[in-house]
């Protein structure tokens, strides 16, 4: 025995050694994770800055690429819906008149079109119409882009009627359908082409093709914008078709990153996909730009948590002396409270938070049997007072007004609805005053709800129209009783808007509790006045009935329990009542 005790007093740490160790570690784990997210942090803003730089600037390509692209666009569109210039080019006529037509009408058409842009456009039109001559530089089967520059060829569209582009070219939408695609020797060229129909507008829904263009154009014109100096020294920028190869490309990588054992490790990579041919624009940035700002700062954090690492010990040191000889002395005062002597005390000179809690421990010690007897008095009398709250539930003036009712149907001969509003009453008051037990079966609570309503339907006849919806399984449970009532009695004294009021009153099952549920479609409640009726200083006049139902309901089951409301103005009102599904003692 004296063994054991000696090997827990071995094994008991001081307070100052526990404050140091504690102060120690909460300063060591904090500055650490400073210095880490701190670091973090400066490389995830200089990494996001940097994208977010260059994502603009990828825009701004992208969007001058886009333009290059439209003006080319704007070229076939001239031609495209140029009527004048389809009625022309379908028209069949010999001769002179076929000549005078290409060269008057036709050909400076196509001079305007290939001419409107500042781009060395070729282009090559095919016509159906073989009436009309062809018109061309040099030889089709060899053709040079490059030499036929703000140029045209004009051609019959037989040379091309069994070429795969032309007859894999997608079917017809009126001013929508067009490809860019490398065709023929525009890849020998380093060229790309816009391939476009040319159709017959005098009936959209039936268009008919009487024409092809095609308008070719150098990649580095359209791609001159793509140049790796406006991201910085370094980077790489290349266009990519669908295929991942690179059609066009500016700047190199630097030797370590490519002779690095996993080079896709060490840029960064964004990319901006073009939306007028299915390529992108990726740009390339080694990390080495972005992490060569972020060792110097590394560097100094690291500095910087090294000397708050030291100036936080010596302080802990300190402080953790500091407390550990004060709160020794509220200890022992506490173990002799523990063991049930609360007459110590102790004795504490100064004016800082140890003297407040001196003087708090020494009342606590006079006054703790005083307020142990208070609180436990207090809280019996609240619970006698809340039950004694159900008897305030028997209402005089409804008890007036049904004999009222009684002596207006007797004076009048109704004797049956004058005996059966007797008997109902009587139902009622036997089932609320239940000889003054609390607990009830289901079954007395919904036929105690539906004397009320039987009594009330004699004042107000066929205007209230009432439905109840129970489910037989709660029958076997039971429940505190009048939690219905006060609920109709209000729906009957307040929610009527019109003539007429219908009422449903459910009870069911949900989970391991009863749900009750008052429903009418009255004229509703603001939320204001839901919020005034749950109060805890609500008017005496404003949800009496109310508020005691529900903090009887939590009196008795606890706070999970109890009593809500749902209502919007103009619809009506949901009162939902929870209590556990209980079972009544044999």
């Amino acid at each position: 025995m004296q063994a054991q005790t000696q090997r827990k007093k071995s094994m008991y740490l001081p307070i100052g050694f526990k404050l140091m160790l504690t102060y120690m570690l909460f300063i060591v784990i904090p500055v650490i994770v400073i210095g880490y997210v701190s670091t973090s942090m400066y490389q995830n803003s200089i990494r996001t800055q940097t994208e977010n730089n260059i994502q603009g600037t990828l825009l701004q390509i992208r969007d001058n690429i886009e333009y290059k692209l439209e003006d080319v666009k704007r070229v076939s569109s001239m031609l495209y819906y140029d009527y004048s210039l389809a009625t022309q080019l379908r028209s069949f006529r010999e001769g002179w008149e076929s000549y005078e037509r290409t060269t008057k009408l036709v050909l400076p058409k196509f001079d305007i079109a290939v001419n409107a842009t500042g781009m060395n456009i070729a282009m090559s039109v095919f016509l159906g119409n073989d009436s009309l001559p062809e018109v061309y530089h040099g030889s089709y089967e060899r053709e040079n882009p490059d030499l036929l520059g703000r140029t045209y060829n004009l051609y019959h569209l037989n040379r091309i009627a069994e070429k795969s582009w032309y007859k894999e070219f997608p079917e017809e939408k009126y001013g929508e359908t067009m490809e860019w695609r490398q065709i023929e020797r525009d890849a020998e060229f380093n060229r790309i082409s816009l391939l476009r129909r040319m159709v017959d507008s005098l009936d959209p829904v039936r268009l008919k093709e009487f024409g092809f263009m095609r308008l070719s154009v150098q990649i580095p014109e359209i791609f001159r914008s793509v140049d790796f100096e406006k991201i910085g020294e370094g980077t790489v920028l290349s266009i990519r078709d669908e295929h991942e190869r690179v059609m066009y490309q500016s700047g190199a990588l630097p030797n370590q990153v490519l002779e690095a054992e996993n080079p896709a490790t060490h840029y960064l990579m964004i990319e901006e996909q073009l939306s007028s041919i299915p390529w992108k624009l990726v740009a390339q940035i080694p990390t080495t730009i972005i992490e060569r700002d972020a060792h110097k700062i590394r560097i100094f954090i690291m500095g910087v948590c090294l000397v708050c690492l030291l100036v936080f010990t010596f302080l802990g040191v300190f402080v953790s002396k500091y407390f550990s000889v004060r709160i020794q002395k509220f200890v022992s005062v506490l173990n002799a409270f523990r063991e049930g002597d609360l007459h110590k005390r102790m004795s504490y000179r100064g004016r800082d938070e140890f003297s407040q809690i001196a003087t708090a421990l020494n009342e606590m010690g006079e006054n703790i049997d005083g307020l142990i007897k208070k609180v436990y008095l207090t809280q019996l009398q609240k619970k006698e007072a809340e039950l004694e709250m159900l008897q305030s539930q028997i209402n005089p003036h409804f008890l007036y007004n049904t004999l009222s009712s009684i002596n207006r149907l007797a004076k009048f001969g109704e004797t049956e609805k004058v005996q059966q509003t007797v008997l109902e009453l009587a139902k009622f008051y036997r089932l609320t005053l239940n000889e003054g037990r609390t607990m009830i079966p289901v079954a007395s609570e919904i036929e105690q709800a539906n004397a009320y309503l039987e009594i009330q339907k004699i004042k107000y006849g066929d205007r209230m129209e009432v439905m109840f919806d129970i489910d037989p399984d709660i029958w076997p449970y039971e429940t505190m009783k009048l939690i219905l009532q006060p609920f109709i009695e209000n729906v009957l004294k307040h929610a009527w808007c019109g003539d007429r009021i219908h009422l449903r009153i459910v009870g069911q099952m949900n989970g391991g509790d009863i749900l009750f549920r008052v429903i009418d479609d009255g004229i509703g409640m603001k939320q204001e006045r839901i919020d005034q009726l749950f109060g805890p200083e609500g008017h005496m006049n404003a949800g009496y009935g109310v508020r005691n139902v529900d903090q009887r309901i939590k009196l008795q089951y606890g706070s999970p329990y109890g009593v809500s409301i749902y209502s919007r103005v103009g619809i009506g009102t949901s009162v939902q009542i929870r209590i556990p599904a209980q079972r009544g003692k044999l």
